[in-house]
């Protein structure tokens, strides 16, 4: 069995107030895209992780995570599987491919098991893994509150079949340290708790993401892609979650292609929003 773990980027993203567990609440509009890591499961005689990437760790990574909490919650659990995921997505990216595998495994396991969860459970047993984990159980176009989990379906059909530039430098952010940055000069007392979901291209440019006050001050080199993504083009760029990628969506699919034919010294992906 082969499935497909599918990148999100953020559109808008504004930070509150610091919770008495520590995160923060923030509001954001998810939305998946057609970019996508593949992961293999095989029956096996025992649990194995394998991957083409050195960086993910074998024992802590967020599948093995997954994978023991339900040999540790779940009766009557007797089959294995060997698991292997081939990345595309970038590590560190703010594209949530860490998430989005913790979310397909969930889903794939629940299937493979028959432990009958749906939607809700599932999306309960994910806050566990990662904030943005349980946007993936579900995906589509999303809007998220609290620290991402509370989640409503959102229509954003004009942005069907635009074409979307995913530019990632080779710069791994920490969102531990870019909340902590915010932190020190983060004002919520007039921020506006109320984002409302776009109905035209135009009503993007409304849009903005607090991290981008901090990445972009202490990586400058990530500002000039977002203003390289404007001069091409793209009718808006910002920086996806706590980045480091920049995307930038495009009115006409032929301006995004004739962007992509120049060379880059950056990884660059065309997409669109997942189908």
């Amino acid at each position: 069995m082969i499935e497909k773990s599918f990148a999100k980027i953020n559109l808008g993203l504004s930070v509150f107030e610091q919770r008495e567990d520590s995160f923060h609440n923030i509001d954001t509009i998810f939305l998946e895209i057609d970019f996508y890591d593949t992961i293999e499961i095989v029956p096996s005689d025992k649990f194995l992780i394998t991957t083409n990437n050195a960086n993910i760790p074998k024992e802590s990574n967020i599948i093995t995570r997954v994978y023991s909490f339900y040999k540790n919650n779940f009766d009557n659990i007797v089959d294995d599987y060997h698991i292997t995921i081939n990345k595309k997505i970038p590590i560190g990216g703010g594209l949530g491919g860490g998430s989005s595998n913790a979310a397909c495994i969930l889903k794939v396991l629940n299937k493979l098991w028959n432990l009958g969860l749906d939607k809700k459970e599932l999306e309960t047993i994910a806050i566990n893994f990662g904030a943005d984990v349980p946007f993936f159980i579900d995906g589509g176009c999303q809007r998220g509150r609290g620290v991402g989990e509370q989640l409503e379906p959102i229509n954003m059909d004009f942005l069907k079949g635009k074409g979307i530039a995913l530019i990632t430098p080779n710069i791994s952010i920490s969102t531990p340290w870019a909340y902590g940055e915010i932190k020190k000069t983060l004002q919520v007392s007039d921020k506006d708790n109320n984002l409302h979901a776009p109905q035209t291209i135009e009503e993007l440019e409304l849009f903005e993401n607090d991290f981008e006050k901090v990445v972009l001050s202490a990586y400058p080199e990530i500002g000039k892609i977002k203003a390289l993504l404007i001069s091409s083009g793209a009718y808006f760029a910002s920086l996806s979650g706590s980045g480091s990628t920049v995307y930038g969506i495009y009115d006409e699919e032929s301006t995004l292609d004739s962007f992509l034919e120049g060379s880059f010294i950056y990884p660059t992906v065309k997409s669109f929003l997942k189908k």
